[in-house]
Order: C-alpha cells, then structure tokens, then sequence
C-alpha cells in the first residue's frame, strides 16, 4: 500500500512481486514525473502484478497531510477529498486482503 509514494522502481523485476499492490496518488503531484507514472504501470503489467493505481484529481504530494498546507503550488498539500477517498480505498484493499 502506497499513498504519494515515488514510483521509480529499484530495476529489481516487477516479476519477483507476489503480493497485490495499491497506490493512492495525486494527479498533479509534482514530485513524480507523468514519465515514472507511465513506466510503474508498464512495469506492474509486464509482470503480470495484481494492482490498483488511484490518481486523485487536483491532489499533490503529501495529500493525506495536514501539516503539508493547503498550497498545492508548493508541490505538497494537503486534500481532504483525496484523504477521504484514499482512507476508503485503503480500507476496501485490506478488507480484500484480509476479510476471509
């Protein structure tokens, strides 16, 4: 589980994950290029990983984040509707994970 990660990837092979993944990220987050967006999926799918990428509209890095501020033109900002959404979509992942 991810929420504003980076999403550069360690060059160690998508196809060792075993696990299922889920990544809470800001649409506009300034600190992952769309470059590294694009080559996450790419990799995710090369390796056949069972993943959920959520990008939240008008939502920068640190979205989760009181203390990041409310000045998206900063780079980090707190978002309460991505807060919200992500702490949903969390739960509905672990619940998924978990509730057996």
């Amino acid at each position: 589980m991810s929420f504003h990660g980076s999403l550069k990837s360690p060059d160690q092979g998508a196809g060792k994950i075993r696990c299922k993944i889920s990544v809470q990220h800001g649409a506009i987050d300034p600190f992952v290029p769309e470059a590294d967006v694009t080559a996450f999926k790419k990799e995710m799918e090369e390796g056949n990983v069972d993943y959920v990428l959520t990008q939240y509209s008008g939502a920068v890095h640190s979205f989760t984040m009181e203390s990041a501020g409310n000045d998206p033109s900063k780079g980090a900002a707190y978002n309460k509707n991505a807060d919200k959404r992500s702490w949903e979509a969390m739960k509905v992942f672990f619940a998924e994970l978990f509730d057996r």
